[in-house]
């Protein structure tokens, strides 16, 4: 009778569904991965990483599908996939900062091997087909048009969706999100990668996706910033504020076009 109330009691995933033109446009929101299970399993074995973060929400998901074949998707796994499994790579940014800030820290005496436990990641969103030869991806001059989306448009479709985040052992944060933001002439989606480990750096992974109704692409611009905190007038923990005060360290311009039935 207990277990059943347990299970019961359960919050249930929250999904979303939204239609824009060719576009569907769908995000699934539950409750962070548990101890043990199948998913905790699938993690495990899929990945190299000697601990995964303290909160990764394994079923949370936004999928832009569109409707020739293809689309993009936005989850947890993917993009714990590219943390690097073997390197301590804060160690390499900045050890002399690191030697003095992270003498003492229980956290990394704990750390069985070596690994990038800020959980940096440079994901970019996970493409698929359905169909072969319906998406090309290539570089492009072409930018998101910002002043488009300073356009007072009502927004017919909002999600915020967190796909991980640890807090460090209270040396700092590191997280992953996706938003979206549907409009009547556009739709935008912010990936962002934010890691912050104090007296040492502050890093921001950017991703940032745009499509205007009536056309057959997506841009996809990705960016990495990061700075030392001994640099930054303040130390902000709000990742809008810190932004600014960041060095450009990578830009990836690219463009999404999608198939032969794109309006």
């Amino acid at each position: 009778m207990g277990d059943t109330a347990a299970v019961t009691n359960k919050k249930l995933p929250e999904q979303q569904k939204f239609q824009f033109g060719p576009w569907t446009i769908s995000s699934l929101k539950s409750h962070i991965m548990e101890s043990e299970g199948n998913h905790r399993e699938k993690y495990e074995q899929e990945l190299r990483l000697p601990q995964l973060p303290e909160m990764v929400f394994a079923e949370n998901c936004l999928k832009i599908y569109h409707q020739s074949g293809c689309g993009i998707e936005f989850n947890a796994l993917d993009a714990l996939r590219l943390v690097d499994a073997s390197t301590d790579l804060i160690k390499v940014a900045a050890s002399e900062e690191w030697q003095n800030a992270r003498s003492e820290c229980q956290h990394i005496k704990n750390v069985v091997a070596p690994f990038d436990w800020t959980f940096t990641t440079d994901y970019k969103g996970t493409v698929f087909e359905d169909r072969p030869n319906t998406l090309k991806i290539s570089p492009t001059t072409e930018r998101i048009n910002i002043e488009n989306l300073k356009k007072k448009e009502p927004i017919h479709f909002y999600e915020d969706i967190l796909l991980f985040e640890d807090e460090l052992s209270d040396n700092g944060t590191s997280m992953l999100s996706v938003k979206v933001r549907v409009m009547p002439s556009c739709f935008f989606i912010l990936l962002r990668f934010f890691v912050r480990v104090d007296q040492v750096l502050i890093r921001i992974n950017d991703t940032r996706f745009y499509h205007e109704a009536g056309t057959n692409y997506m841009l996809r611009e990705f960016s990495s910033k990061e700075e030392k905190t001994s640099n930054i007038p303040s130390l902000h923990t709000d990742p809008n504020a810190v932004a600014e005060h960041l060095k450009l360290t990578k830009e990836i311009f690219e463009k999404l076009e999608f198939g032969p039935h794109t309006l």
